[in-house]
């Protein structure tokens, strides 16, 4: 990593290999350095505090800025004080503010799906990721954090041995909590009888989140690409090599960082899986190559992407106190001048099958979004002069405008009901002039294009067992208003809390395990 202060002296009076050096050393001497306690706290040190040590003001363990806090108090007092004094007036510019909003969102929405449609993600062909010699290959480190979860450690290894790449340049590391017994113990025994997989056990401290086990696991990282693949994940066995071929022929050097697509192997367990694996289909499918061509900050999934080492230890890595620290580290590429491809290339997830455990998880995304919009505006001017204003504009509309308009989707709708059931006067005087006719063309043109988008989706990924739940998708918009309203009052009063997402529900391949949870539950 980059050059920082020493490591403390170890207990002969020499000092400890410095935990942000870059690991070169052989696979037998990393597992040396497993069991070097001074190394090893070190490297626990550097996890949890290397970006808030470097700049606090870009880390998430403070959620709002002392600007950012009385800024929105204020405005809240604001308004408040205006809606006791002029209620109609007050409610009624909110409620056309809210309309624009809703309105340039699902424009520039539309405009991101259909640079998707057209351009796409990358394709790399069999033959091109085939073609590339084995000695042209770099050294590839995968990070697998995982907890609780014993019974998938059989899947993870079938998942590496399916990988084509040379063994001789693949470095696996199975990162678990210490506390972890039974997930070390089948660990263990996979370890000693393959060889493929290296255990590497990370100590306690706070925050037990995913970011900071990914964070202890590249310091005994050799590989000159790093990615992060779930334990239960099972990845496209050539993504790797076709991740090097980007790498090696894109043409732009500042492409720092290739994200794969995400979907799910059991699709079809139910309709709440159906609508999710839609979502995936048009977030990875579209938005996210439409974004890689717009030039915009590419939020990344939490697993499949693959980096540059040296460039991602440029950065600062991942902020161990951001929930969605996937999504936080793909804006601070961007912050950082780099950019992002997006790899037409599948890793198969597990979708949640209950409806309880989806809100944990998605309220998780929202409040991660959340925060990571919060930490990224406590510079806005630099943000502006990096970004550029569309692309400044796209980030805000993006980040924040998600959890915000999935929160205020739920306040419409009751409006719309009681409309409906009383036309009570008052909500005529909220929807004033132009506004009437902005709310109608969201109501009518801005639904219509989700299920269009929706629609799009399934046809071009060839999921036609998904149509009918597409045509119901507006039950799901549902669920994600009561997650974002849930993530929204976390961030308030709990926002570092890592919600526990519940794996192993699926009746198509049974498996057992968590997420991780802030509470003590331990790294993902």
């Amino acid at each position: 990593m980059t050059a920082g202060a020493p490591g403390r002296a170890a207990a002969d009076g020499h000092p400890a290999p410095d935990p942000r050096a870059r690991c070169t050393r052989p696979q037998r001497e990393v597992r040396d350095l497993l069991v070097d306690e001074a190394y090893r706290a070190d490297a626990l040190h550097d996890a949890v505090e290397r970006l808030r040590d470097a700049d606090a003001t870009m880390s998430a363990s403070v959620a709002f800025s002392r600007p950012q806090k009385w800024g929105g108090i204020a405005a809240l007092v604001l308004i408040a004080i205006l809606t006791i004094l002029f209620p109609v007036p007050t409610l009624a510019t909110v409620v056309g503010a809210a309309t624009v909003v809703y309105v340039v969102a699902l424009i520039d929405r539309l405009i991101i799906f259909r640079r998707g449609l057209v351009n796409g993600a990358i394709r790399v062909t069999d033959e091109q990721a085939r073609a590339i010699a084995d000695d042209d290959l770099p050294a590839y480190t995968v990070l697998v954090p995982a907890y609780g979860e014993p019974e998938v450690v059989g899947d993870l290894i079938e998942a590496v041995e399916a990988i084509e790449y040379p063994r001789d340049k693949l470095q696996v590391l199975l990162l678990l909590e210490e506390d972890d017994e039974p997930t070390i113990v089948a660990a263990r025994a996979m370890e000693d009888e393959r060889g493929v997989v290296t255990v590497v056990l990370t100590p306690p401290a706070q925050p037990r989140t995913k970011p900071k086990a990914c964070n202890y696991g590249m310091h005994f990282a050799t590989g000159d690409i790093v990615t992060i693949f779930d334990a239960e994940d099972k990845p496209d066995p050539l993504q790797l090599r076709r991740a090097v071929w980007v790498f090696q022929n894109i043409d732009d050097d500042s492409v720092v960082c290739v994200q794969g697509k995400l979907s799910f192997h059991n699709a079809t367990d139910n309709i709440l899986t159906r609508w999710f694996t839609a979502d995936y289909g048009i977030w990875f499918g579209f938005l996210l190559p439409g974004m890689m061509v717009s030039r915009a900050p590419i939020p990344l999934g939490g697993t499949s992407n693959h980096f540059k080492r040296d460039e991602l230890d440029t950065i600062g890595a991942w902020d161990p106190f951001n929930v969605t620290e996937d999504a936080d580290l793909g804006v601070r590429i961007s912050d950082s001048g780099f950019r992002t491809a997006v790899l037409d290339s599948v890793t198969l997830e597990e979708a949640n099958v209950d409806a309880i455990n989806w809100v944990r998880q998605r309220s998780r995304w929202y409040k991660g979004y959340m925060q990571t919009w919060l930490v990224h505006m406590r510079r806005p001017r630099q943000l502006w002069r990096i970004l550029g204003p569309i692309a400044w504009l796209r980030f805000t509309l993006l980040i924040a405008g998600t959890p915000l308009i999935a929160c205020m989707n739920m306040v419409f709708w009751l409006i719309l009901v009681m409309w409906i059931a009383g036309q009570p006067p008052v909500i005529g005087e909220l929807f004033w002039g132009p506004i009437y006719y902005l709310s109608l063309i969201s109501l009518i043109f801005g639904n219509g294009a989700a299920l269009y988008m929706n629609l799009m989706a399934i046809r071009e990924e060839g999921r036609s067992e998904l149509l009918l739940s597409a045509l119901l998708v507006p039950a799901y918009w549902f669920l994600m208003s009561v997650a974002a309203i849930k993530g929204m009052w976390q961030i308030l009063f709990n926002p570092s809390y890592w919600e526990k997402t519940f794996h192993g529900l699926s009746t198509a391949t049974p498996k057992s395990g968590a997420e991780p949870a802030d509470d003590g539950e331990g790294a993902p």
